[in-house]
C-alpha cells in the first residue's frame, strides 16, 4: 500500500527508541535525522519535514515527560503530535441533503470517488444523483452513467452538449429531488488557466456545500502547489486521496493536505465500489506507527459477523494463552476472511508483535492461504482431539493426514503454529497496558495518545 514504507520506517524508528535504555541529546538527533529521510523518501515536502524535525528535537530537548512517564514513551508522543499536524484535523462528513464538487487534474479518480461517494451515502439511507460535467473525457459520460446502474443511484448527462456549467445547471434541476447531488467534473494533465475559470464558473453556478479535492496517493512533491492553485479556484472543503491501497509513496498526497490546511474526508483503499473509508487521522497514524487501533480491530470483528461480546471472549481467551485447537478454530473461522487478518495485523501494536515477525502484505497473504489448508485439517481432527491437542500421536498425525488430504508435514506444521501461537499469547498476559485499551474499548473508551504510558513496553 502508498503508507506500506512509510509505516515500516515510523515502526523501525519505535523500536528503536523501546530499545533505548535513555533518551539523551544524541539519540534525540538520530531519531529526528532518521524521520527526515523517511519523510523525503515517501515524498513529503521538503520544507515541511525540515520543520517538523526541528519541532521534533526543540520538543523533545526542552519538554519533560509528565511523572509516571518514561522518556522513551515521552518521545514517542512527541512524534505522533508532530505528524498528526500534517494530517490535519479529524473531519466529519455530514449526512444531509447537499451538492457535493469534486475537483481535480486527470487520472486522480475524480468519477471513482463519485461512485464511492454516491455508495457511501446510499448506504446512510440518502438518495444520490450523479451530474456528469466532465466534458474533456471521452468517456467520463458513460463511466459515471455505468457507475450510476450499477449503485442504482440517479443521473444526470449529456453526450452532446459542451458547456459543464450548462449541464451543471440543468442536472442540479433535473434531480431537485435528490438528496445528495455529485457533480464530476473535468481535469487536465496539468493545471491551466482554462481549467481554473471553468472550476470557478462552476462552483458560481452550483453553488456547492462541499468542494472535495481528489487527490491520486502517488502524487509527488508538486502535488503540494496544485492542490493550493485548486483551492485559490475552487475553496477546497475536503480532501478525498485516492489509491491508498496502490504502490506509491503517499507523501505527496499528505504534503498536499497540509498545504492548503483542510481536512481529508475520505481515502480508497482499494477499486471497489465499498473500498472507501472515512479518514481519522489519529487512528490513522496509530496504524502507520505500529501503536494499535482496537478501535478498529472491533470494527474488522464485525465486518466478521462477530458480536461485541464475541469478539471480548476472543480476545480474553487468545490473551490468557489458555486455548485449544478447538477455540482456534473458532477464531479462525470468524476472523480469517479475506483481507481481515491483514486488517487485524494493521490494528493491533506492533509491541504486541512477537519479535523478528515479517509482516508485509505477501506474508499476510501466504498466511490466509495457509489457514485455508489448517482449517481442513482441523476438520479432520476428532472433537477429543481438538480439545486435548496433546493427544496427537504419530498414529493420529498419519490419520488426520489421510483424512484431510494433506501431508503429515501440514499436520505438524499446524501443531507447531498453535504451540508457537500459545507461547505468544502467553508472553503478553502480564501485559497491562494492552489489557487496560481492551477493557477502554468495551466501555467505549477511547484509545487515544493518553493509552501510550510506560506499563504498555
Amino acid at each position: 500500500m502508498a503508507q506500506d514504507s512509510l509505516g515500516t520506517g515510523l515502526r523501525g524508528i519505535l523500536r528503536k527508541i523501546g530499545g533505548s535504555s535513555y533518551i539523551d541529546h544524541e539519540t534525540i538527533k538520530d531519531v529526528s535525522r532518521e524521520i527526515q529521510r523517511i519523510l523525503l523518501k515517501a515524498d513529503v515536502n521538503v520544507k515541511l519535514t525540515l520543520e517538523l524535525a526541528r519541532t521534533l528535537e526543540r520538543r523533545a530537548s526542552e519538554e519533560k515527560p509528565p511523572p509516571g512517564m518514561l522518556e522513551q514513551d515521552y518521545l514517542v508522543r512527541i512524534i505522533f503530535e508532530e505528524l498528526l499536524k500534517i494530517l490535519g484535523e479529524e473531519s466529519k462528513i455530514e449526512v444531509k441533503p447537499q451538492v457535493i464538487m469534486l475537483v481535480g487534474l486527470y487520472g486522480q479518480g475524480k468519477t471513482t470517488a463519485a461512485g464511492k461517494l454516491a455508495k457511501f451515502f446510499t448506504r446512510k439511507g440518502m438518495s444520490v444523483g450523479l451530474i456528469a460535467a466532465d466534458v474533456h473525457r471521452v468517456a467520463a459520460y458513460h463511466q459515471l452513467e455505468q457507475l450510476a446502474k450499477q449503485l442504482n443511484v440517479s443521473f444526470f448527462g449529456s453526450e452532446k452538449e459542451k458547456d459543464p456549467v450548462k449541464i451543471a445547471r440543468n442536472g442540479l434541476k433535473e434531480l431537485s429531488q435528490i438528496q445528495v447531488r455529485i457533480v464530476d467534473t473535468s481535469g487536465r494533465d496539468s493545471l491551466d488557466q482554462e481549467l481554473i475559470k471553468e472550476i470557478r464558473d462552476l462552483k458560481t453556478a452550483t453553488s456547492p456545500d462541499e468542494v472535495l479535492y481528489v487527490l491520486d496517493a502517488t502524487m509527488g512533491q508538486q502535488a503540494g502547489k496544485q492542490a493550493l492553485s485548486l483551492n485559490e479556484a475552487a475553496g477546497i472543503t475536503g480532501v478525498i486521496i485516492s489509491k491508498m491501497d496502490g504502490t506509491g509513496k503517499g507523501g505527496g498526497a499528505l504534503s498536499a493536505v497540509a498545504a492548503i490546511k483542510q481536512p481529508v474526508y475520505f481515502i480508497g483503499t482499494g477499486e471497489h465500489m465499498e473500498d472507501m473509508e472515512i479518514f481519522n487521522p489519529k487512528r490513522f497514524l496509530s496504524r502507520l506507527m505500529g501503536l494499535g487501533d482496537l478501535e478498529s480491530l472491533m470494527q474488522f470483528a464485525q465486518e466478521a459477523n462477530v458480536s461485541e461480546e464475541e469478539a471480548e471472549k476472543t480476545m480474553t481467551k487468545l490473551l490468557s494463552g489458555k486455548f485449544n485447537l478447538k477455540d482456534m478454530y473458532e477464531i479462525w473461522e470468524k476472523f480469517a476472511q479475506p483481507g481481515i487478518m491483514k486488517k487485524l495485523v494493521d490494528a493491533m501494536p506492533v509491541s504486541r508483535m512477537p519479535m523478528g515477525a515479517k509482516l508485509d502484505s505477501t506474508t499476510l497473504d501466504s498466511a490466509e492461504e495457509k489457514l485455508k489448508v489448517y482449517r481442513v485439517i482441523l476438520d479432520s481432527m476428532t472433537y477429543n482431539e481438538l480439545e486435548e491437542p496433546d493427544v496427537i500421536n504419530a498414529s493420529r498425525i498419519s490419520r488426520i493426514s489421510t483424512g484431510s488430504g494433506r501431508s503429515e508435514a501440514d499436520v505438524r506444521s499446524l501443531l507447531r503454529e498453535y504451540k508457537s501461537m500459545k507461547k505468544n499469547m502467553k508472553q503478553m498476559q502480564g501485559n497491562r497496558g494492552l489489557k487496560k485499551m481492551l477493557k477502554a474499548q468495551f466501555r467505549g473508551g477511547d484509545f487515544g495518545l493518553e493509552n501510550l504510558t510506560s506499563d504498555q513496553e
